[in-house]
């Protein structure tokens, strides 16, 4: 696929092959994450919400240029950091899910145009730490935390 069109550049989630390439990244960052021995724990626990995969699939595809499905039915920015607050993480653990993630865009099938990946694992990053912001015990999340958007050129 091409990155521009006569109207301009395609967004990522356009790119990437729209919702059916978020979900299949979603499934195969699970997986990576589960195979962890230090991600397996936030990824495994009770209570996981039974749709935990799919709404990370959508909540992805919103963040490269998707429709707002998540923001619509599954919640906010907010919501998503709160619930990952305060777990007092391992230092390490932003790192290991970047390197997840990256490893998860091959599992995927994603192109591998080196703008698009590179691209994919700056928002990863920044948002790795983003949630590790808030993972010290006590911490308290912004009530007006926006949904990050990201685009070929970085946050938008």
């Amino acid at each position: 696929m091409t990155r521009s069109t006569g109207e301009g550049q395609v967004s990522l989630f356009e790119y990437a092959g729209g919702a059916p390439a978020f979900q299949a990244l979603a499934a195969a960052l699970h997986e990576r994450c589960l195979a962890d021995p230090v991600l397996n724990h936030p990824f495994s626990h009770p209570g996981q919400h039974p749709e935990h995969v799919q709404r990370l699939g959508t909540y992805l595809a919103e963040v490269f240029g998707g429709p707002p499905e998540y923001s619509q039915t599954c919640g906010t920015h907010f919501g998503m950091l709160d619930l990952h607050a305060r777990q007092g993480a391992d230092d390490d653990l932003g790192e290991r899910f970047v390197r997840c993630f990256v490893l998860a865009c091959d599992d995927a099938g994603l192109p591998a145009d080196p703008a698009f990946r590179g691209a994919l694992r700056d928002y990863m990053t920044w948002a790795a730490g983003d949630v590790m912001q808030y993972s010290p015990l006590g911490s308290q999340v912004p009530a007006d935390v926006r949904m990050p958007h990201w685009t070929w050129e970085g946050p938008h």
